[in-house]
């Protein structure tokens, strides 16, 4: 990947644009900006390294492990799972309730342990949410119900036969679906929401710029099988209706480069 083009993608993060609003709209001196984007940084997400307010550390089996061995013959990796995502989650509780709060973390877990490589079991999502496995095995084909393609271990060997709920999230949205419909469906919060849209279009701009998977999973920091399945998906949705939509979107992704490379010009 040539350092131009690594450079032209960061300038297009949330954290340049924070950046940008601190030094023209503040005046703030660079140096300084930059102190205040880590130490904002710190208090909201912690700092690099550490855990989310919310977040655990958990083992889980990696992702490439065969079945039918013993568990202390299986191959495990460590994993951050965020159990309380904080004001997103509260979104759902005050929309709905709390069995579809759980229903939507459970997504969240499986989703967040195969990014990192891993596979997470029923028996793992009950001891992090603090339940029974009877009542994730209930959830689970409440879900499944739905047509929601849960990635945990045991189905992981079939993968590829459903969508995991970022992929339908997605797919509701390029057919013409609003957020307030997608929420009031999928029992996610509009936040959730429009942070899967915003790496979808990501994806798809770095996709059609001739990215690899890696890369691309390097640049939006997701993992090869969400960026992998959100090209699936972009490839299933390739209509007058959906293109019209997805491009409104990338129109606005492309604005904001173009506004990031001026102000860079002409602070130069």
């Amino acid at each position: 990947m040539e350092k131009d083009e690594i450079r032209r993608m960061q300038a297009k993060t949330p954290e340049q644009h924070f950046l940008r609003v601190l030094e023209k709209e503040f005046h703030y001196a660079p140096k300084v900006a930059q102190a205040v984007l880590e130490e904002a940084q710190a208090y909201l997400g912690g700092r690099p390294g550490q855990m989310k307010t919310g977040q655990i550390r958990v083992i889980l089996t990696k992702y490439e492990a065969g079945h039918g061995r013993a568990l202390c013959d299986t191959a495990t990796t460590e994993a951050v799972w965020t159990v309380d995502a904080g004001r997103e989650d509260r979104q759902v509780l005050q929309r709905h309730s709390r069995q579809e709060l759980r229903r939507v973390r459970i997504q969240r877990l499986l989703s967040e342990a195969l990014e990192q490589g891993a596979a997470a079991t029923q028996e793992d999502l009950a001891q992090a949410l603090h339940v029974s496995v009877r009542t994730i095995k209930r959830d689970c084909a409440a879900l499944q119900a739905q047509g929601v393609y849960l990635p945990t271990r045991g189905n992981l060997r079939g993968i590829g036969r459903g969508q995991t709920h970022k992929a339908q999230i997605v797919g509701r949205w390029l057919e013409g679906e609003t957020y307030d419909q997608i929420a009031l469906y999928t029992h996610h919060s509009i936040t959730c929401i429009q942070r899967y849209i915003q790496t979808f279009v990501r994806v798809v701009a770095l996709h059609r710029q001739e990215f690899s998977e890696g890369q691309i999973a390097l640049l939006v920091s997701k993992g090869r099988p969400l960026v992998r399945e959100y090209l699936a998906v972009y490839g299933q949705h390739d209509t007058p209706a959906c293109r019209e939509r997805l491009a409104a979107q990338l129109q606005r992704l492309n604005g904001a480069s173009e506004n990031t490379q001026e102000l860079q010009k002409g602070g130069r």
